[in-house]
Order: structure tokens, then C-alpha cells, then sequence
């Protein structure tokens, strides 16, 4: 197994309870995201964790496509689903390259808190961008701690530990500029925490000429 899945099999048990310490940004990245789904959306949530946002979304659109590394966050996801009576929330133990997942199905992509642990972010978002319908929407949540030096160093040491998956201390302007170089139009920015560390972005996808 992965070490990543490893990790984050190990923390699911605790995951909400982590979550919940940051409920104040992730009620108002939620509010924030509504404002670019439509009931008719197909949505995809990577990283979905325990289901925190599909949950919340999922009466805001016809159906959320839910997908994480991890069996165990899908296993807790999928019971927190059924003891709601949410129905229309499709989890898979998967990664955002499982050829299930077709281009062009999707009118938004739900990046919340995924973009700096993936290996490769610019080739995440250009699947992303493969995956959405035209002008379809990237709507993120990311942590911006590269200004950060001493943070930034600490999270660097402490990953190459092995102890947390790899952590990519983005910049803002740095994240910015990867969204933009992949054909994404960025719509919204937005700090949801002081300061502003935590990052909103809603970004409209464009065709790639």
C-alpha cells in the first residue's frame, strides 16, 4: 500500500475531529462554492475525505461523484451518507487519473485541501481540466504557506520524514500562475482565514487553443 494511503487510512479515525477545528472556513469555502453550482451540476469532489463538502453540496446539485486514496475514508464517508439519507453521492477508492472518470462529464471539479499533497499539481490540474465540461468550474481550497519561510521549512523536514505526505508550500502568485497555464480563466480569490493562508480560487475552465 502507498505510504500516502497508509497515512491517511490511520488518520481517518480522527479526520472530523481534526476538520472540525477549521468549521469556520470550511462553512464559508462552502458558501463560497455554491455560488458556482447549479442544481443540474454533475460534480466531482477529489479528495473527499469523510464527505464533509459532498454532503453539504449534495442537495445543491443532481449528483456528486466522491473519490479518495484512502478505503477508510471512503468506508466513514459512505456510512455518514447513509445514516443522512443522502443518495445521490457516488464514492469510489480512487485517484483522480482512474479511467472511470471520462472527459468532459463534469460542470465543476471540488479541490478542497488536495492540490498541495499531490505529486505533480500542474499535471493534477490539467486532468481537471480535461474532466470538465466547457467552462466548467475548478473551485479549490488551498493552503498558501509559501511566504511562510519558517512553516514552509518545517513542513518540508517533517514530510521527508516520512511522518505527513509531501507538502508543496505554495505561494499564492505561484498557485495562481499553475491554474492559469492550464487553461483556467480565475474568476474568484479569496483568503478565508487571517491571514490569509487558507486560499480560495474559482476558476472557469477555457479551451485550449
Amino acid at each position: 500500500m502507498d505510504r500516502s494511503v497508509r497515512f491517511w487510512d490511520r488518520a481517518a479515525a480522527s479526520y472530523d475531529r481534526e476538520e472540525a477545528q477549521d468549521e469556520p472556513v470550511i462553512v464559508a469555502a462552502i458558501d463560497k462554492a455554491r455560488a458556482y453550482l447549479a442544481g443540474g451540476d454533475v460534480v466531482l469532489d477529489v479528495g473527499c475525505g469523510t464527505g464533509r463538502i459532498a454532503h453539504a453540496i449534495a442537495g445543491d446539485v443532481v449528483r456528486v461523484h466522491a473519490l479518495d486514496t484512502s478505503p477508510r475514508m471512503i468506508a466513514l464517508a459512505q456510512a455518514k451518507a447513509a445514516g443522512r439519507g443522502i443518495t445521490n453521492v457516488d464514492y469510489a477508492q480512487a485517484s483522480l487519473f482512474d479511467a472511470r472518470y471520462r472527459e468532459g462529464s463534469f460542470d465543476a471539479v471540488l479541490a478542497f485541501y488536495v492540490l498541495h499533497l499531490v505529486e505533480d499539481a500542474e499535471q493534477a490540474l490539467a486532468r481537471i481540466h480535461a474532466l470538465l465540461k466547457p467552462g466548467g468550474w475548478l473551485i479549490s481550497v488551498t493552503p498558501c504557506m509559501g511566504e511562510q519561510k519558517l512553516s514552509s521549512a518545517l513542513l518540508s523536514l517533517v514530510s521527508r520524514t516520512g511522518l505527513i505526505p509531501r507538502v508543496r508550500p505554495f505561494k499564492l502568485a505561484d498557485l495562481r500562475g499553475a491554474i492559469t497555464r492550464e487553461n483556467f480563466e480565475i474568476v474568484e480569490v479569496a483568503g478565508l482565514d487571517v491571514p490569509a493562508r487558507q486560499c480560495f480560487i474559482a476558476a472557469r475552465k477555457r479551451e485550449r487553443v
